[in-house]
């Protein structure tokens, strides 16, 4: 599963993260630290998706085209073929999320940002990292992506989208930069 899964569950209640340097632990739903890469009032609840776990909700509307998310102290990237050449990096595969190519970042630690969840029609644009509003979102709308763009060109995900029953199956990165581009111009041409 991706950081950011269908299921939305952290793999331990209380697993250890590290924000701005310092090592926290998350119990429930209470934060300890706000997680600077969300740029938006934001809350984590229980997903509309059916089998999704939790979600991440907005808590005030947001403009078509505005940026949700932000990439902020991502220190490494790796390949995928260091990934997969890798006994220690290859264990956290499912952790992994595409940034650009064939890079990827590891995200073991579950942020906040892992409850972004999957669908084919999202109200978030995954475009390099960044997360932006895919339409007028109100307050209380859940924030998801689709996954095709965060996964390995060809890699299956280990859930079907829940609405359509359809396998999630990476894009190409020409497909991925190419879709996403498109998009964001066109949301960024009707601003």
């Amino acid at each position: 599963m991706r950081p950011w899964h269908g299921s939305g569950q952290p793999a331990t209640a209380a697993a250890p993260c590290r924000v701005n340097g310092t090592t926290m632990r998350r119990r429930g739903l209470a934060r300890i630290a706000r997680i600077p890469m969300i740029l938006c009032p934001y809350h984590i609840a229980p997903s509309r998706i059916p089998g999704a776990g939790k979600g991440l909700y907005i808590d005030r509307p947001a403009q078509a085209g505005s940026i949700l998310v932000a990439p902020d102290a991502i220190n490494r990237t790796y390949a995928l073929e260091e990934i997969s050449a890798d006994p220690k990096l290859s264990c956290l595969l499912h952790t992994s999320v595409r940034w650009f190519g064939d890079h990827y970042t590891l995200s073991p630690d579950w942020p906040d940002e892992c409850f972004v969840n999957h669908s084919f029609e999202p109200t978030g644009l995954w475009h390099l990292g960044f997360i932006f509003a895919n339409d007028e979102l109100p307050a209380g709308a859940e924030l998801t992506v689709d996954y095709r763009h965060l996964l390995a060109p060809g890699q299956a995900e280990e859930f079907r989208d829940a609405r359509t029953g359809r396998p999630i199956v990476g894009f190409s990165w020409h497909e991925s930069i190419r879709s996403s581009t498109s998009r964001l111009s066109a949301l960024l041409a009707a601003a």
